[in-house]
C-alpha cells in the first residue's frame, strides 16, 4: 500500500472503514460526518450529522453486506479526497443491487470526516 500516493491510502482506508461500520452497526457512523456534512441517498437531501445518522439508521433492513467492485480516489485543490465507489450489496432476503457511491473527504480537527455523500442503487427505468 506504502508505493500509493497518500490520498489513495487514506480514501481506501476510509472506504473499507465505512463499509465496516454500515454492515456491522450504521448507528456508528456519525464519528464520519461533521454539522456540515451533506447525504443525498436516492435524491432525498439531508444535511448535518445528526439527520444523516438517522437516514441511514431509519433504513427498512437489519442486515446489509456490501462487497466493493471498484473504487477511485483524486485529491481536490484544496486539500480533500474525492472517493468513487462502485460495487453491489445485499440487504437482507433482497437481491443483489449495484450501486454507487460518491463521498468528500476532508482533514478537519485532526480527523478525516466525510463533508458530502452521493448515493445510488444501479437501477435503470
Amino acid at each position: 500500500m506504502g508505493d500509493k500516493p497518500i490520498w489513495e491510502q487514506i480514501g481506501s482506508s476510509f472506504v473499507q472503514h465505512y463499509y465496516q461500520l454500515f454492515d456491522a452497526d450504521r448507528t456508528q457512523l456519525g464519528a464520519i460526518y461533521i454539522d456540515a456534512s451533506c447525504l443525498t441517498w436516492e435524491g432525498q437531501q439531508f444535511q448535518g450529522k445528526a439527520a444523516i445518522v438517522e437516514k441511514l439508521s431509519s433504513l427498512p433492513f437489519q442486515k446489509i453486506q456490501h462487497s466493493i467492485t471498484a473504487q477511485d480516489h483524486q485529491p481536490t485543490p484544496d486539500s480533500c479526497i474525492l472517493s468513487m465507489v462502485v460495487g453491489q450489496l445485499k440487504a437482507g432476503d433482497d437481491q443483489l443491487l449495484g450501486f454507487h457511491q460518491t463521498f468528500l473527504l476532508k482533514h478537519f480537527q485532526g480527523a478525516w470526516v466525510c463533508t458530502n455523500e452521493v448515493f445510488g442503487l444501479g437501477l435503470h427505468n
